[in-house]
């Protein structure tokens, strides 16, 4: 087995966002040598990191000349030069996930088409090349009215997704491929976590459940375990896996799921990459999931998925009409509350809606957590006072 560890051995990560930040400290603990690279000078990474490069992550030349000076790369967003990492692997270099899965990622319409040609469920759905297209498809009632328009690139948080309930809804679409889905109703959005090591060995996380804010369409809570059937759950669990063997990935898959009104469970989408569903088990897990990233990339064994306790995720993101250098008010009153922790993202500047941190709450009851979740989202506000 290579030595990782205090060694001259170098982990890349093309990205360094909070994610990044989250799974230094993995690498901290574990005293691996990292290499990031951000197109932002105040990457929340930059501080974490052994060494730090500001470049442009859809450049070719940038990110291939990144990757030629580490020994295995990795990535904590998806939107990284697919060409460098095809280059990096025909010359030899340990890349994962693979630009081959992530190709399949990537854009969301080839995501889609990648789910009926392996036969995992998901809602129906057409792809479209432009607005004009999926307008002509509307007059000409292809399509009907409401469902979901999804852009094929460039969503992440809540944007590049819309339902779509009359013509009016189409003029501040973005001039796009996109997808136009069935709206499904639903009783729950879940997720699971897929861990998968290059040896191939395999282990899931428990069943989350998902609450979204209605207007900016980001999860509000993470639940954990979800409130849901233990029949619904081991489904879910099971199709995640078959999802993780289609794509053959290696390091983490975030599953996102819809259990339909008749306890169907449909694939939403995924992504190669730790999660915002998982960010409980930093506190509730015994092995959190930025962990078990190291674990599966560097086919070192796989840590337990199981839950200590329960847990509970609430996203921190910028109140709405505040805008400038953050300020945390009212953060000493959650640290007195029980069982409760923040994560602070290191942006020092907020505006509405952008995440800026999240705050765990454990307890062996899921109920209490989440009365205590509903305080702590009460209390918390990420302002600025410019």
């Amino acid at each position: 087995m290579a030595n990782y560890f205090s060694s001259n051995f170098i982990l890349g990560i093309l990205g360094g966002g909070q994610l990044g930040r989250m799974m230094l400290s993995e690498t901290c603990k574990f005293d691996i040598t990292t290499h990031v690279l951000d197109p932002s000078n105040e990457a929340p990474s930059r501080t974490a990191c052994d060494h730090f490069e500001q470049g442009d992550l859809m450049d070719f030349e940038t990110v291939y000349n990144f990757g030629t000076k580490v020994d295995v790369l990795t990535f904590e967003i998806e939107a990284v030069n697919l060409e460098a990492l095809e280059k990096l692997e025909s010359e030899g270099k340990k890349v994962y996930p693979s630009a081959k899965t992530l190709r399949n990622i990537q854009d969301k319409g080839v995501q889609k088409k990648f789910y009926s040609v392996k036969n995992i469920p998901t809602a129906p759905f057409k792809v479209f090349e432009n607005k004009l297209e999926l307008t002509e498809a509307i007059a000409s009632k292809e399509i009907t009215l409401p469902f979901v328009w999804k852009s094929c690139t460039g969503g992440y948080d809540g944007k590049g997704v819309s339902v779509i309930r009359n013509e009016d809804d189409l003029i501040p679409l973005v001039e796009s491929s996109c997808i136009a889905e069935d709206l499904i109703p639903f009783k729950n959005e879940l997720a699971v976590i897929v861990a998968r090591n290059a040896k191939g060995e395999v282990k899931t996380y428990p069943v989350v459940e998902m609450e979204f804010h209605p207007e900016a369409n980001q999860v509000e809570y993470v639940i954990c375990p979800a409130r849901i059937e233990d029949a619904v759950a081991k489904k879910a669990r099971e199709i995640a896996v078959q999802v993780s063997e289609a794509f053959e990935h290696v390091g983490l898959l975030a599953v996102e799921m819809f259990q339909t009104k008749d306890d169907e469970i449909i694939v939403n989408e995924v992504a190669p990459r730790p999660h915002n569903s998982g960010h409980y088990s930093i506190e509730a897990s015994y092995t959190n999931q930025f962990e078990q990233q190291l674990r599966a990339i560097l086919n070192l064994p796989l840590g337990n998925t199981r839950s200590k306790v329960g847990g509970i995720m609430v996203n921190l993101v910028g109140a709405e009409g505040h805008s400038g250098n953050v300020v945390y008010q009212n953060i000493e009153k959650i640290l007195a509350m029980e069982g409760v922790t923040p994560h602070i993202y290191g942006k020092k500047q907020t505006r509405p809606f952008r995440k800026m941190g999240h705050v765990t709450i454990v307890n062996e009851d899921i109920d209490k957590a989440r009365k205590i979740a509903e305080e702590v989202k009460r209390l918390i506000k990420v302002i600025s006072l410019e």
